[in-house]
């Protein structure tokens, strides 16, 4: 099981998705960012621990424009030449990629949300679109990242006709990385009135995933572990190969709630790595301290 850690750098985002606590239009949102020293910090602590692959996320946020990124992402592999470095920062042009991927950007993660466009458009702002994103997935694959898509399950709205559309795209797309989690409410959203998706729904789709990609890096999500006390375990005996602990500064975990309830201790959390390798040995798996690319002929 490889282990990447992630770093949520800023809780400001442009977008206004109806599920995402993040969104603009969220008034009571904590909001933040952290500066470039910050970043590096929790760097230098996940290299001590053994992390080699830097999951950089945030909200799609005007602050950390080309310049700003592209500085950063050079330093991390200055700095760490031996690791991998993984973006997860939304709609970008596809100039935007060119200079991140130049810069030192390894892997990028934009979850497609949704196939469907009908569905999608349900989820969004009209501002929002489907196809954007899908050119956006099929600049990163261009341009040389390992690229990740994903989507929701059991969000509002979403039927299983919808879901098997995703599956499809996914299997025609070929991502090199895959994320799926269950639909959790925020409160203070549109959606935080609407029931939380199903463990067992979304464990099936991950070892769908697993049967139709095999080699495909397919992470046990912080929503399914959420949901789930086990959800981490359950996600890796369903077919998920990948866990990612969270190093950013403690005094921020709290503050980056894309969903109500978000688990950010026990495995959760960098700190805890021994905790998990205990977890993941529990079920017959270790834990691998490495870059963890993917291989398609692995």
């Amino acid at each position: 099981i490889y282990i990447r850690g992630i770093i949520e750098f800023t809780s400001y985002c442009r977008n206004d998705c109806l599920y995402c606590g993040l969104r603009r239009s969220n008034a009571r949102a904590q909001r933040y960012r952290l500066d470039a020293e910050e970043i590096m910090e929790c760097c230098a602590e996940g290299y001590e621990a053994g992390f080699r692959t830097f999951v950089l996320q945030g909200g799609e946020d005007a602050y950390f424009d080309d310049d700003r990124m592209c500085e950063l992402v050079h330093a991390i592999r200055v700095t760490y030449p031996d690791c991998a470095i993984t973006l997860s920062l939304g709609e970008r042009s596809a100039e935007s990629y060119r200079r991140l991927r130049d810069a030192g950007a390894d892997r990028y993660l934009l979850r497609h949300e949704s196939a469907s466009p009908e569905h999608y458009a349900r989820l969004h702002p009209p501002a929002q679109r489907l196809d954007s994103r899908m050119r956006c997935l099929e600049e990163l694959k261009r341009l040389g990242y390992q690229t990740g898509c994903g989507c929701m399950v059991g969000s509002p709205y979403q039927t299983a006709a919808e879901l098997a559309q995703d599956m499809a795209f996914m299997s025609a797309f070929k991502p090199e990385m895959i994320g799926i989690g269950p639909f959790i409410p925020h409160k203070d959203t549109p959606f935080g009135v609407y029931p939380a998706g199903s463990v067992e729904l979304t464990l099936f789709m991950l070892s769908l995933c697993r049967i139709m990609l095999p080699r495909v890096l397919l992470p046990a999500t912080t929503a399914l572990g959420t949901l789930d006390g086990s959800g981490r375990k359950r996600g890796v005996l369903a077919g998920a190969n990948v866990i990612m602990p969270n190093l950013s500064p403690r005094a921020v975990r709290r503050k980056y709630l894309l969903y109500d309830n978000k688990s950010i201790t026990g495995d959760d959390a960098a700190e805890s790595i021994e905790l998990l390798r205990g977890h993941m040995a529990d079920i017959g798996y270790n834990l691998v301290l490495g870059r963890g690319d993917y291989s398609p002929s692995r």
